[in-house]
């Protein structure tokens, strides 16, 4: 990638400037630009190599010289590109240069529901582009544009997701080693204790012969590996928890340290919950208690056509991390915060019932739990009859 690429000034995108759209279907190998320009009444498609940063640029420069002198007038550039494996990089790269760029979901774009339809790059490019020329008429409902994360946003998440991998990564381990001796009639092996070499030389099967060598190296080394994770798992921890030396008086307002403080404070939460909803969760800014649900996927989708109409449950549409996150530290708070109004709240609707309503009423409280946390972050609203640490 050529870092001598040309900066395109370009006027800001209103209702009265010629605009021209850019749709981005982005691949590993290949990149197709689709280009609606105001001196050409139709859509015009370009294949360049991924990556080729220069190629679109001069792309788009063809295509504004072209537009400018049609018109007569400056003309400014909006461009799109779904979601996915590229990251953000690439809109931070068209911003810098001028030219105005939205992060579709792809999820949010409607298409053709025949069990089978064409789907290609070229037609993806073009449906993308049509999508965001209405974008740009004012029809908001017509697509999801995803909020792009500041840089900083986007690396102070890596610790909680780092730590998601490893854990999952540390109980598959054990369950495998777990599983491997069980099948010889072993059932007492911790691998996480401190002495799991020296034990698991004395290991006996359950007909009383001497683990099979092969089978022994094996959990050796699936041990080893589960070292090395559990080590990991604590260096992002102590990592993670390095603010907390600070004294609080030194953290700014409103920074996450100071947010994740003030989560640490009511009992039940701790340094893992707290991290993972403030990176996750309140580094954004929210107009009401209905965006922060969305944003989790804990709003109810209903199904009510002609005469059928039914609950199809949360739309699960949101930060996955967060949403399980919250229904974690729902059950939590029920335990830790037994006279808080939301337990009592979940009590009373659930009582001695077990299974599946019990489930279903813990993702109800979770939504209720996060409002009332972002509230408490954002104005200092203590949860109601909720109980802060010593």
């Amino acid at each position: 990638m050529s870092n001598s690429n040309p900066t395109i000034p370009a006027p800001a995108v209103t209702d009265h400037s010629a605009t021209i759209f850019v749709a981005l279907e982005l691949s590993k190998s290949t990149w197709v630009m689709a280009i609606h320009s105001p001196a050409v009444d139709k859509i015009s498609l370009y294949r360049i190599g991924g990556g080729d940063t220069g190629a679109l640029l001069r792309q788009i420069e063809r295509a504004r010289s072209r537009a400018e002198r049609h018109c007569g007038t400056p003309v400014a550039v909006l461009s799109c590109h779904e979601a996915g494996y590229d990251g953000f990089w690439l809109h931070r790269f068209l911003e810098t240069r001028g030219i105005v760029n939205e992060v579709l979901d792809p999820a949010s774009i409607h298409v053709n529901r025949r069990a089978r339809r064409a789907k290609t790059d070229r037609l993806d490019a073009e449906s993308m582009i049509r999508v965001l020329m209405a974008y740009h008429r004012g029809e908001k409902r017509v697509c999801s544009v995803v909020r792009v994360p500041s840089p900083q946003e986007e690396d102070a998440r890596r610790l909680n997701r780092e730590r998601g991998r490893l854990v999952h990564e540390r109980v598959a381990h054990v369950n495998r080693i777990k599983g491997l001796l069980f099948g010889q009639g072993i059932r007492d092996f911790d691998p996480l204790g401190k002495y799991w070499e020296r034990r698991l030389d004395c290991l006996i099967t359950g007909d009383g012969r001497p683990l099979p060598p092969r089978l022994k190296a094996e959990l050796h080394r699936e041990c080893r590996r589960l070292s090395q994770v559990v080590e990991m798992i604590a260096d992002v921890e102590a990592e993670r928890d390095a603010w907390r030396n600070a004294e609080a008086a030194d953290l700014a307002p409103g920074s996450a340290d100071a947010k994740m403080a003030a989560l640490i404070r009511l009992k039940g939460i701790g340094p893992a919950f707290a991290s993972v909803l403030v990176h996750e969760v309140f580094h954004r800014d929210f107009a009401n208690r209905r965006e922060l649900g969305a944003y989790l996927g804990l709003t109810p989708s209903p199904y009510d056509s002609g005469a059928s109409r039914r609950e199809q449950g949360v739309s699960k549409a949101g930060n996955s991390r967060a949403r399980t996150t919250a229904v974690e530290l729902a059950w939590m708070w029920i335990r830790h915060q037994p006279q808080s109004a939301l337990s009592r709240w979940f009590e009373g609707r659930v009582g001695d019932m077990e299974g599946r309503i019990r489930r279903i009423t813990v993702v109800a409280l979770a939504r209720k739990l996060v409002v009332a946390l972002w509230r408490y972050i954002e104005m200092g609203l203590v949860p109601e009859g909720a109980v802060l640490k010593g």
